[in-house]
């Protein structure tokens, strides 16, 4: 079996959502297939607008529900000639005011719950697999439509629920196996053992393809975007940046933390461990071959690295002071004290001599990291034992990524001399052991010249 999700730019409109029954269409011509869908582009935002519209006490909610049910009720039409079309109208048209009445009692007690957002954004995926699934039935596709949350078991963490892997893949494997027809599966919702919905967080569409390719063991799940597949940069600041055939999961994990347009690491979590490959696809252009995940990638690249990353809108807090040398349980009070505050550590870098320590945050949280060291470490830069904290702005966060970079020497001095020659000055560098990644912070206005210089020293003349 194969698995095919399609996100929300691949079913933007009516039109799109034609070209994805194509793809289905030949997919399930070669062998049995299941569907898992998104929300119609830009759905889940707008829920999650009407339903904090609704939550100001006012009807202010109405409109947005009614852009949602005509955005639904075009696609019908563009789908269905005017004879054919009520059957799928009355399904939609029905959960649409489903959901006005939802918000209806969301307004009256001016109280939107993180259980009851889930609720209301789990119609944008119930919508758009209702749609399709009649579109691809009138086809003689014989589409089933399913809903996820019988078969993917949560618990109730509302907003980002975690899944029950062996209740949901039990039920996975029992529902498809008795679906005769074509599974038209909803993606980024679940549900608990008592039936509450839930939802699995940002790219959870992902998440559910990855979850149905595993309990299914299909032999290939393949993910279908607006991109022809993994690209070496960011074509947007590299021209000359192409598609990657293959990849290891670890490569594209890196890729993806560090901010390339990939599948989310904690999405690839059980297809990664059934060993099932992912293929990133292009809706807009089927034709492509796409880019191959894998365990171990069969045909590797003549590269030194695999693919650059970054991660804009940047903040440095640099903690210095000679009194940090030889204390145990430093760095844990350090980083206890950002938990608490619920603050994301990026990169950290530390000298051996101890004597300082670099944090890199998203920007929007260096002020809040910088307050909460300085509440926890008050005393010692009272005493001295630190001399100062520095916040720096307007940074970037550069990782060079690939398999080819373990055991092969000169890696890091090829990088940082090129950036040496157009004057791109290094703030702070973090390697693993794994030797898969090296990654290093610079001023955000060296972008651009930073990420080309690294693609021609490393990536120039790749096919």
């Amino acid at each position: 079996m194969k698995v095919l999700k399609f996100g929300g730019s691949s079913l933007a409109d009516g039109e799109r959502i034609r070209e994805v029954a194509d793809i289905v269409a030949r997919a399930a011509g070669e062998g049995r297939v299941a569907v898992v869908l998104s929300a119609m582009k830009g759905v889940t935002d707008t829920l999650i607008s009407a339903a904090r519209a609704a939550e100001d006490g006012t009807d202010g909610f109405k409109p947005i529900i009614e852009t949602i049910r005509t955005t639904h009720f075009e696609a019908v039409r563009f789908l269905f000639p005017p004879a054919e079309q009520a059957p799928a109208l009355t399904p939609i048209a029905v959960m649409c005011n489903e959901l006005e009445e939802i918000l209806h009692g969301v307004e009256l007690i001016r109280e939107c719950s993180a259980r009851t957002l889930d609720l209301v954004m789990s119609f944008g995926e119930r919508l758009s697999c209702t749609l399709a699934s009649a579109y691809m039935s009138s086809r003689s596709m014989g589409a089933v439509l399913v809903d996820a949350r019988e078969i993917v078991v949560t618990d109730d963490r509302f907003g980002s629920a975690s899944v029950n892997f062996p209740r949901s893949y039990a039920r996975i494997a029992e529902r498809l196996a008795a679906t005769a027809g074509l599974p038209i599966i909803t993606g980024f919702i679940g549900a608990t053992e008592k039936g509450v919905t839930t939802t699995l967080g940002r790219n959870g569409s992902d998440y559910t393809a990855s979850l149905v390719g595993a309990g299914a063991e299909a032999e290939v799940i393949e993910i279908w975007t607006d991109v022809d597949g993994v690209l070496s940069a960011d074509p947007r600041v590299v021209p000359e940046a192409f598609v990657i055939p293959e990849m290891s999961y670890e490569e594209a994990m890196e890729l993806s933390y560090f901010g390339a347009k990939v599948i989310h690491p904690y999405s690839m979590v059980p297809a990664v461990e059934k060993g099932i490959p992912l293929l990133i696809k292009n809706s807009l252009n089927p034709g492509a071959p796409g880019t191959v995940i894998r365990e171990a990638p069969r045909a590797r690249h003549g590269h030194p690295i695999t693919g650059i990353a970054s991660i804009e809108g940047i903040s440095l807090v640099n903690i210095e002071g000679g009194g940090m040398m030889g204390i145990p349980g430093f760095a844990a009070r350090i980083f206890s004290a950002l938990a608490r505050e619920g603050i994301n550590i990026i990169m950290i870098s530390q000298a051996s001599s101890e004597h300082t320590i670099c944090l890199v945050f998203r920007t929007g949280e260096g002020d809040r990291a910088l307050a909460a060291l300085s509440r926890e470490l008050a005393l010692e830069l009272e005493t001295r034992r630190i001399e100062r904290f520095e916040l720096m702005r307007d940074l970037l966060v550069v990782s060079v990524i690939g398999e080819n970079m373990h055991g092969t020497p000169g890696i890091a001095g090829r990088l940082f001399g090129a950036l040496g020659k157009v004057g791109v000055n290094i703030l702070v560098i973090a390697q693993g052991s794994s030797e898969r990644n090296i990654s290093f912070v610079i001023e955000e206005k060296n972008r651009v010249l930073a990420l080309r210089t690294i693609h021609s020293a490393f990536l120039s003349g790749a096919e």
